[in-house]
Order: structure tokens, then sequence, then C-alpha cells
């Protein structure tokens, strides 16, 4: 059996907010080998860690997160892109999932200026337009193509932009798709697997990784 990576995902969202310095937090003290984040923008194009496009879900207040300044939205307990950085500190692999094309170009921006290792990054997104985007500037960013239709355009696309991996919805996952991603040579990282019955199951198929809200079941 192939050793499967542990992906926290938004964190640890099984055990805090998610998305928050708490969850990475939690995630690091769990030993992770990656977290799994989303990047949305502030409106003064700050790279922030949020799954919605709005705040209400998540934190005290409503709006669009685009319609609040970096500083408004951390006050509100959303960390950016680069307070994660400082606080994961190459620790473990970062996956960041790109929400919205407009923050692929600060995204990319904030790595060039990081100090964190580009190696341990990942950046996925269901809008294909955005790993197309940071392929044609960068030919080394490791690129995850993330799907939960169709895994054959997935893996034509990756293919086309010589992507790291290919992360599928779990229910997506056969014998079949499995060995399809493998001749190819992608890394099968899937979302988002919690029961222990599921977990075994991907596991079965010689994954790569698990994205899961409770790493301690990996």
């Amino acid at each position: 059996m192939n050793q499967v990576l542990t992906i926290g995902h938004r964190g640890t969202k099984g055990h805090a907010p998610e998305n928050t310095i708490a969850s990475f937090e939690k995630a690091i003290e769990m030993g992770v080998d990656m977290i799994e984040l989303d990047v949305h923008l502030s409106n003064d194009l700050v790279p922030m860690v949020i799954h919605d496009a709005t705040v209400n879900r998540t934190t005290l207040a409503t709006g669009n997160v685009a319609n609040f300044s970096a500083k408004k939205l951390q006050q509100l307990g959303v960390p950016s892109l680069e307070d994660v950085f400082t606080l994961v500190q190459n620790k473990c692999s970062i996956n960041i999932e790109i929400k919205v094309y407009a923050a692929t170009q600060p995204v990319l921006d904030v790595l060039q200026s990081s100090s964190f290792d580009v190696d341990k990054i990942i950046i996925s997104s269901f809008d294909w337009h955005v790993l197309q985007e940071i392929r044609f500037q960068n030919d080394t960013i490791k690129l995850g193509v993330l799907t939960e239709t169709d895994i054959s355009l997935a893996i034509g696309f990756a293919t086309f932009i010589k992507a790291f991996a290919i992360h599928p919805y779990f229910h997506l996952l056969t014998l079949d798709t499995v060995k399809k991603m493998k001749e190819k040579e992608f890394k099968i990282f899937p979302w988002t697997v919690n029961e222990p019955e599921d977990i075994t199951f991907v596991k079965s198929l010689q994954i790569d990784g698990i994205i899961t809200d409770f790493p301690e079941r990996i």
C-alpha cells in the first residue's frame, strides 16, 4: 500500500472554524502533510483565505469579500494568504484553491515575494482558465485540476497544462478512472472524504492523498 498524504480540508474543518489560523494551527498540530485552503480577493487586491464569495457564513459580518479591505477581513477573523505562510513556515505543504480568476496574479505575486518554499505549493482551481494562466507564466508551479463532473476531461486538460495532480470529487473514482490518471502519471488527491468507509474505499484504489475534514481518520 502506497503512503497516502493527509490533506487537511480548509485546515481541519472537522475540528475548528474553516480557513482560520486556529484551523491551520490544529492541522499542523495533527501532523498533516498538506493543508488545503481557498482564496478570494479583498477590495485592496490582497489574497484572503475564505471559501465563499461572501463573509456571511463564516464571520459575524455580511457582504461580499470583495467589498472589504484586507485589514477589515483580518479583524473579522479571515487571514491573508501571507498570514498563513507566516504561520506554516514550511512545516507542511499548502494546496491553494483559487476561487476567482482575478486572484490569480495577486497569488502569484505573494508567492514570488514570500520565503515559503514554492515546491511545497500546489495551486488548484475549478476555473481552469486560472490554471492555464499560471502555466503560461510559470512552468514549474505544481498545478492541480479540480473536477466534480468528468475525469476524462480533467485528464485531457491536465495533460495540456502539464499539471502535477488531479483533484476529483471522490464519488467519481473507480478502478478505471484511477488507472487512466495513473497512466498519465498524475497524482490523485480526491476531496472531501470524511466517512471511514469512504476513506477505506479510496485508499483501496491506491490514490496519493486524501483531502478531509478529519485528518486523524486517514
